[in-house]
């Protein structure tokens, strides 16, 4: 890792973030990063969050912008279906949230993570927490993250005022294009406003050759309306329809045909004895397919399959806020109900059907209490969260041409106990003290917990679905799963004055019972002698994975930092290491980022700026043996962009990605699973080759 630090310090020269720093409304500096994606002013030196100004638009996947700040990194399972990485955890045990609503995925695999839902044209900003997220937020054991949308203002007065947003996008690198915005009127009392994006694109250009079969195509529209009842009282509704097209997912065995979401919200704020009051009903539909023989070479008939899955989340919230004790007192009450359905079909055989997650419903009610404020000279916050979980699932459907293994292991599946629940507590405590005018220091200690979902706790089936961890190994759950648990401990600071910013921090969790896949038979593995492993070996691996509890820890040091060098030269970096470890056997975790160090310079006018960055990223060989993790090397990206500001309501942005077309495998790419990409099935997908993006934005 050294070595290649250390080789690439020349380009440092030719290298920029574009970072910016700036508060996030609303919220205590101290505890949000956040990337904006229409771009912000110049670096200042009196505010605490990051806002990157001129977050490249590499790729379609809203997630990669996340993955821009320290501690982040991004899991890159297709065009449309990244996640999110913080700190070496990812999936669900990250509370994201689109606009402040969450709900869960449509598909088994995960090919529509929450950033699934956030196309860029219609993206405001990407709100990050800096460590583990506040209990307000939900349970989770690991960061928040915010898809901010655009949104059309109140107007001043009565007079009715048209106002929009809108951004278009070009990549040459997929041959893709985006469109999109928000439009709508507005007077003094209320606001209406229609919102609609498109975009397409083929397939993806690498320094190895194309990549058949990872086009994608994705529509959304929707409106939104507000009304001020009275002047501390308003009325939200919202409404979004996203319907996703072929999309290619070549870490997958299937790629998506069509993933259609119907979200909406309901939502009333007031004031009531002195308390601040809101209230919300939000509910979204996720109908998904996908199979095996659209976008990429058809299997014989016997072995083709499409599965058809289906997801539905309703939530109702109550939280209230009221000044207490020099500082915000919050409490809430939340509930949400989810239920899952998958059916695996063979379309050319109609008495080919199964349910390997049948009729799943999950619920969770929690409530929730924390105080945030001044204390002795310390800026604290406190927060407490009670849940109470419960999940339940039905009996496997099999059509008759389900051979004998798959109805034996569906039998002993039906015959078990399939209710579960469970009551989780998470704590957090933040702390920070000013020490002098540039430095603050900061700490914090959680104890945050998830419960594990419906492919970790109901597959009964050996398959691939893996709830998006893509390695091409088969999973089954376990029905006596306990919640995972983390216990972690962060310290670190913030300098900043006129010339340069520093902010590092380094952190510790501890993770009792985390959900892992381990080898499902351990006392003769790789040996068929049991119906599962049996049925695995007819899907294609006879060495099947169960989901189990294991004793995890992961720590690491990242921070972000700056240096104003003239009034038109700054340079910018984000280092990002981390490390997961399995602390009752002697293994790594799975799919851990490697150490990442990103440098740059800007040169930055009244009106427009250039930046060129270096990406360096260190070979990983602290790999996951139980997962079959295969090691890769470093490698080195040099990326340009820049823009210019036409005028006071028009942006222009354009960049180039991968400079020099340098050849590399992101550890965190996943393994190929379409025999016609253009590379070896069971090879890791290379990342893109050089490609040049073009964006405008313009507001009315």
């Amino acid at each position: 890792m050294t070595k290649l630090f250390f080789a690439s310090v020349s380009a440092l020269a030719l290298s920029s973030a574009a970072v910016a720093r700036e508060a996030a409304p609303d919220q205590d500096p101290r505890w949000v990063d956040v990337i904006t994606v229409t771009g912000q002013s110049a670096l200042t030196s009196d505010q605490d969050a990051v806002i990157l100004d001129l977050a490249p638009a590499t790729a379609p996947d809203a997630a990669g912008l996340a993955a821009r700040l320290p501690g982040a990194a991004l899991v890159n399972n297709g065009a449309l279906s990244g996640q999110v990485q913080y700190r070496g955890l990812y999936g669900a045990r990250i509370a994201v949230r689109l606009d402040g609503q969450a709900f869960h995925s449509g598909g088994p695999n995960l090919m529509d993570p929450p950033l699934h839902y956030a196309p860029a044209p219609l993206l405001d900003r990407l709100e990050v927490t800096r460590g583990p997220a506040p209990v307000s937020q939900g349970p989770s054991l690991s960061a928040g993250v915010n898809a901010v949308f655009k949104h059309i203002d109140y107007a001043q007065t009565a007079r009715p005022e048209l106002q929009g947003d809108l951004t278009t996008v070009v990549r040459s690198v997929d041959e893709s294009h985006a469109i999109g915005g928000v439009a709508g009127l507005a007077i003094d009392r209320q606001r209406f406003e229609l919102l609609a994006s498109t975009e397409r694109g083929e397939d993806r250009d690498t320094p190895y050759g194309t990549l058949v079969g990872t086009g994608h195509e994705r529509d959304v529209y929707g409106f939104g309306y507000g009304v001020r009842l009275a002047p501390r009282t308003e009325l939200t509704a919202d409404f979004r329809r996203q319907e996703g097209g072929p999309t290619g997912n070549p870490p997958f065995p299937m790629d998506i045909r069509f993933m259609d979401t119907s979200t909406s919200r309901l939502g009333l704020n007031t004031q009531w004895g002195g308390w601040g009051v809101s209230v919300s009903a939000e509910h979204a539909r996720v109908d998904h397919a996908m199979n095996n023989f659209d976008l990429r070479p058809a299997p014989m008939p016997m072995r083709q399959r499409e599965t058809l899955a289906s997801s539905e989340t309703v939530r109702f919230s109550l939280d209230a806020d009221r000044a207490f004790q020099g500082g915000v007192a919050r409490v809430g009450l939340d509930r949400a109900d989810i239920r899952h359905d998958t059916t695996i079909t063979n379309p050319m055989n109609p008495d080919f059907q199964v349910t390997p997650f049948p009729d799943v419903e999950l619920a969770r009610t929690g409530v929730y209490a924390e105080w945030e404020g001044p204390a002795a000279g310390y800026e604290l916050y406190a927060g407490l969260r009670l849940d109470a979980h419960d999940a339940q699932a039905g009996e496997p459907r099999l059509g008759t041409a389900l051979p004998m293994g798959p109805r034996m292991l569906a039998l002993t599946f039906t015959r078990a106990e399939r209710d579960w629940d469970d009551v989780t507590l998470d704590g957090l405590v933040r702390i920070a003290r000013p020490v002098s005018d540039s430095v603050t220091m900061r700490g914090a200690l959680a104890r945050k917990s998830r419960v594990g979902g419906q492919v970790e706790r109901y597959g009964w089936l050996p398959i691939t679905a893996s709830g998006g961890l893509a390695d091409g190994n088969t999973y089954v759950g376990s029905l006596d799963l306990e919640p995972e648990v983390a216990t972690s401990l962060e310290v670190g600071f913030d300098f900043a004055n006129a010339r340069a910013y520093l902010r590092p921090t380094a952190y510790v969790s501890w993770v009792e019972d985390y959900i892992q896949g381990v080898p499902a038979e351990p006392i003769t593995p790789g040996v068929a002698d049991t119906p599962l492993e049996m049925v695995s070996a007819m899907n294609g691996d006879p060495t099947p994975l169960r989901f189990s509890n294991v004793d995890a820890r992961l720590y690491g040091l990242d921070a972000d930092f700056g240096l104003v060098l003239t009034q038109a030269w700054r340079v910018d970096g984000v280092l990002t290491y981390m490390r997961g470890e399995r602390e009752d056997v002697d293994n790594d975790l799975y799919r851990i980022s490697p150490a990442s160090l990103r440098l740059s310079a800007t040169y930055q006018q009244a009106v427009w700026s250039v930046s060129l960055e270096t990406l360096m990223v260190a070979e990983q060989d602290r790999v996951s043996r139980e997962n079959n993790e295969a090691e890769t090397p470093g490698h080195v990206l040099l990326n340009a962009y820049g823009h210019w500001d036409v005028s006071e309501r028009v942006r222009l942005s354009a960049g180039v990605e991968n400079l020099l077309d340098q050849p590399y495998r992101d550890h965190l790419g996943g393994y190929n699973r379409n025999a016609g990409l253009g590379v070896p099935v069971g090879e890791r997908i290379p990342g893109a080759g050089a490609g040049a993006w073009l964006r405008m934005n313009a507001r009315f």
